[in-house]
């Protein structure tokens, strides 16, 4: 039980990753009717296209977030802070219908466990959509016009992950 706390915490800090939320009334479920039709209208992202968007680029998250380096697909990221930190390492992958997938054993305070963690991509011209795979709904992840909102913009070039991931594990050393 201790060591799937580390991957639940990671799933829960990804999972609030994207910009769906909830539907709390007729309207806001109208709209994420059409968001969805739109996405399954759209054609799914070429390897190639998803390649591009995340190659050497860290995505921020609320509480984290995850670098993808293009040598040897190595992928690495931290979530949380203080007694609830913890980490990732692993490697990336995407799938031929455009799905980004990230494999990381993650490790936190009370043990260690693995995770698989996939989104799909479609694309509609230059609007994409993105889908945590096997739960909620398609969202922008680039619209057009292009929004502050989007979460093509939490994409950075570089990597932002290393040195709080290592603060992480030396902080976990010192505990163990």
């Amino acid at each position: 039980m201790k060591q799937k706390f580390a991957a639940l915490a990671f799933a829960a800090t990804v999972a609030g990753a994207g910009l769906a939320i909830g539907a709390t009334d007729s309207a806001e479920a109208s709209t994420q009717q059409k968001v969805n039709a739109a996405a399954q209208a759209a054609s799914p992202m070429s390897v190639d296209e998803v390649f591009g968007l995340y190659a050497n680029r860290s995505w921020i998250w609320s509480d984290g977030a995850g670098y993808f380096a293009n040598s040897k697909r190595a992928f690495s990221a931290y979530s949380g802070s203080g007694r609830s930190a913890s980490y990732g390492e692993g490697n990336w992958f995407i799938k031929a219908d455009g799905t980004l997938c990230f494999n990381a054993t993650w490790v936190a305070a009370d043990g260690s466990a693995p995770a698989v963690t996939c989104f799909a991509h479609r694309k509609d011209g230059n609007t994409i959509y993105q889908k945590k795979v096997g739960e909620g709904d398609w969202y922008a992840f680039q619209s057009t016009p292009a929004l502050r909102s989007n979460e093509i913009r939490k994409l950075k070039k570089g990597d932002y992950v290393s040195r709080r991931m290592d603060r992480i594990k030396s902080q976990l050393d010192k505990a163990a």
